[in-house]
């Protein structure tokens, strides 16, 4: 199903038609995967369309493009203000934004220092990423064979292009072994994450999530979710997780700027808890959504908005 369209992108600068936001086949980032990227919700409030967490998220972005020595050559002002042009420019009230970053058309050795680096950002309409029912009735997924890589492979808590090859065996694997998602384990064997989403378990009321530096990304929602439910009163654990908690655990939940908080209803086909979304899940969901939609206070300012 080809995915919606908008009408513009804002592409070095300027908008172009969506139809026109073209590179070169020989591009860098094309043959190499030298991309920096970022996926970012703007949703519909009272107030009119606020993207949620822009500064945080925008940070992220330098801060992965400055590991891999990509300069980009606007300021972070300048990115957060495009974002929001581009929601506006096509008329969006809520929708999926994706900024990338890239090295472009140059040359084609593995040193990429001499291409030039390139800013694009596009908007569209995205529902429920796991299904229109995942978030209440959960999602079945299963334990990859293919696991994240060792911490001093490449860095994980870069959102890059390249990485996500490592994603999609993970997606693919699950796919055709019938789950919408999978987990990764670390190279020690400890629980990591989805393939492009951070996992929470829940067990006698206190909330367990691998730490940074499981070759996990140190997921914005995930520290929204954190933030969240030590303010209703959960203990929150970041800590080494074993692959057989997930097992024992009362309720599961993928964590994730597409997936929100999507609650998991099993584990290679072992049941978690009651089988569907558990209490913990439906607060933690509760107030993410009434905060994100305007319909709460919102006293971390989170929400930035686009008029």
């Amino acid at each position: 199903m080809p995915m919606p369209q908008s009408e513009f992108i804002w592409f070095d600068g300027e908008f172009v038609p969506w139809g026109d936001a073209k590179v070169h086949v020989l591009a860098h980032a094309m043959h190499y995967g030298s991309s920096v990227f970022e996926g970012i919700r703007c949703y519909e409030t009272p107030r009119g369309p606020a993207v949620f967490r822009l500064g945080k998220h925008v940070r992220r972005l330098f801060d992965g493009c400055r590991v891999y020595r990509m300069e980009i050559p606007y300021s972070q002002e300048t990115i957060a203000q495009a974002i929001k042009d581009t929601v506006s420019k096509n008329g969006l009230r809520s929708c999926y934004i994706r900024p990338l970053v890239w090295r472009g058309y140059g040359q084609l050795g593995v040193e990429p220092r001499t291409c030039p680096v390139q800013v694009m950002v596009a908007a569209w309409d995205w529902g429920t990423y796991l299904g229109d029912d995942a978030l209440e009735q959960g999602v079945d997924i299963g334990v990859s064979s293919w696991r994240r890589a060792a911490p001093d492979t490449f860095p994980s808590m870069v959102k890059g292009g390249g990485h996500y090859m490592n994603s999609q065996l993970i997606r693919m694997e699950a796919a055709d072994n019938g789950y919408s998602e999978a987990i990764a384990l670390d190279v020690y064997g400890y629980v990591s994450e989805g393939s492009g989403e951070n996992i929470f378990l829940v067990r006698d009321n206190v909330l367990s999530t691998p730490q940074v530096g499981t070759s996990l990304l140190g997921g914005i929602t995930r520290d929204s979710v954190i933030t969240i439910a030590r303010d209703l009163g959960y203990t929150v654990q970041e800590r080494p997780i074993a692959r057989e908690e997930l097992y024992m655990a009362e309720e599961l939940f993928f964590a994730g700027t597409a997936v929100e908080i999507s609650p998991v209803r099993s584990v290679d086909h072992m049941v978690v808890g009651q089988g569907k979304r558990g209490p913990v899940t439906a607060a933690l969901q509760k107030a993410f959504f009434e905060r994100v939609r305007g319909e709460a206070p919102d006293p971390y300012g989170w929400l930035d908005y686009v008029r």
